[in-house]
C-alpha cells in the first residue's frame, strides 16, 4: 500500500470537485459543505478543482492518503478520474473505473439491468449517425415519452414528449450535449430512490420518495436544485412490502453494475404497483440535505459519520487490492 511521505498525523484528503461538466456548480456547492464537515482534528483537506488542478494533484500524489470525489457527470462519474487515481495509487471512495463507466452510460446500464432480471422500461437508443423515425418510435413505445442523453446527469438535456411532432426537437436537444440518447416511455407513478452502503456486506438505506411541485412535468434540473421546488419524504410513505422491494432493486442494481462502497438507484413505482429501475448514481449528491445523506440519517448515520465511513471503505478497498496485486 502506498505510504504518504508527510510526517503529519492527519489523514490527508484530496477533495476533488468542480470539473468541466454541466454539473460543475452542483459539485462545487457539495464540496464546500463536505470540506466543512470533516473533523479538522483528524483530516487535512486540500481542494482540487479538476478543471485546473490535475497537474498539482499529480505532483502531490505521494502525500495524499485518500481522494474524496465530488465530481458529477463526465470527467467525474464516468471512470476517467478513477483511472487517474488508480495510476497515482491514491485510494478513493465509490466505484472503480469499470463500474463508474458502465453506470454512467444509461444504455449499457439498462442492458445489464435487463440481463440481471432487473425491471427497466423499454427504450430506443439513438446516435448522431442513426436518424430517428418518430412514427416508428411512437408505434413501439407509445406516448408520452422521455428523451435523455445517454451519459449526462442532473436531468441535463432531458425532455418529456407528449406528441410525435415534438420528438425530433427533443432528440436534437439531447444529442446537443451527448453522443447518444435514449427514448423511453414516460412512466406514470411515484419516484423513489434507494441508497446502498458497504463493501462486503451491503446496507440498504430507507427509501426516499421524491415529490416535485405540480408545475414540473418530471424531476428536471430546476426541480432538483431550486430550493423548495421538490419535497423529499424519508422514509417514503409506501407499504413495508414496497419498501423492501425497492431496496432489493437498489441492491441488485449495485451488484449487477459492479459497484463499490455506495450508490443510489432511482426507481419508479407505477400506478399498478410494479417497479422499474431508471438509473444508478455512483457519486450521489453529498450535502446533508441531499437524497443519499437524508437516507443515511434516517438509518441513524449522521453526515460526518457517513463521510468517515466512505473514507474508511476507500482505504480498506485500496489496501485489499494492493495486497492482491503484490
Amino acid at each position: 500500500m502506498k505510504k504518504k511521505q508527510t510526517t503529519n498525523s492527519h489523514v490527508s484528503i484530496a477533495l476533488l470537485c468542480g470539473g468541466v461538466s454541466s454539473e460543475r456548480d452542483v459539485s462545487l456547492l457539495g464540496a464546500r459543505v463536505v470540506k466543512e464537515s470533516f473533523d479538522p482534528a483528524r483530516y487535512k483537506i486540500t481542494v482540487y478543482d479538476t478543471a485546473t488542478d490535475l497537474p498539482r494533484l499529480c505532483q502531490d500524489a505521494a502525500n495524499i492518503d485518500v481522494a474524496f470525489i465530488l465530481l458529477h457527470g463526465k470527467g467525474g462519474e464516468d471512470g476517467s478520474i478513477q483511472g487517474l487515481l488508480d495510476l497515482l495509487k491514491i485510494p478513493y471512495q465509490g466505484a472503480g473505473v469499470t463500474g463508474s463507466a458502465v453506470a454512467m452510460d444509461k444504455h449499457l446500464s439498462k442492458v445489464i439491468y435487463r440481463h440481471a432480471g432487473i425491471p427497466t422500461a423499454d427504450w430506443v437508443y439513438v446516435t448522431h449517425d442513426e436518424p430517428v423515425s418518430p412514427d416508428a418510435v411512437v408505434k413501439r413505445l407509445g406516448l408520452p415519452l422521455m428523451v435523455k442523453p445517454a451519459s449526462q446527469g442532473s436531468s441535463v438535456g432531458m425532455s418529456k414528449v407528449a406528441d410525435v411532432s415534438e420528438l425530433e426537437a427533443a432528440v436534437s436537444k439531447a444529442l446537443a450535449c451527448d453522443s447518444a440518447c435514449l427514448i423511453e416511455p414516460f412512466l406514470e407513478g411515484r419516484e423513489l430512490t434507494g441508497g446502498v452502503l458497504g463493501l462486503d456486506e451491503l446496507k440498504t438505506l430507507p427509501i426516499v420518495e421524491i415529490c416535485p411541485a405540480e408545475k414540473y412535468t418530471f424531476f428536471d434540473y430546476e426541480a432538483k436544485y431550486q430550493p423548495g421546488a421538490t419535497k423529499e419524504i424519508c422514509p417514503a410513505q409506501i407499504t413495508a412490502e414496497q419498501a423492501i422491494a425497492a431496496q432489493q432493486l437498489a441492491s441488485m442494481a449495485h451488484k449487477a453494475l459492479g459497484l463499490s462502497g455506495y450508490s443510489r438507484t432511482d426507481i419508479i413505482l407505477a400506478k399498478d404497483g410494479s417497479m422499474y429501475v431508471l438509473e444508478t448514481n455512483t457519486i450521489p449528491g453529498m450535502t446533508p440535505t441531499s437524497l443519499f445523506p437524508q437516507a443515511a440519517a434516517a438509518a441513524g448515520i449522521n453526515f460526518s459519520q457517513l463521510l468517515e465511513m466512505l473514507v474508511q471503505m476507500a482505504l480498506k478497498r485500496f489496501s485489499r487490492e494492493s495486497e492482491l496485486a503484490a
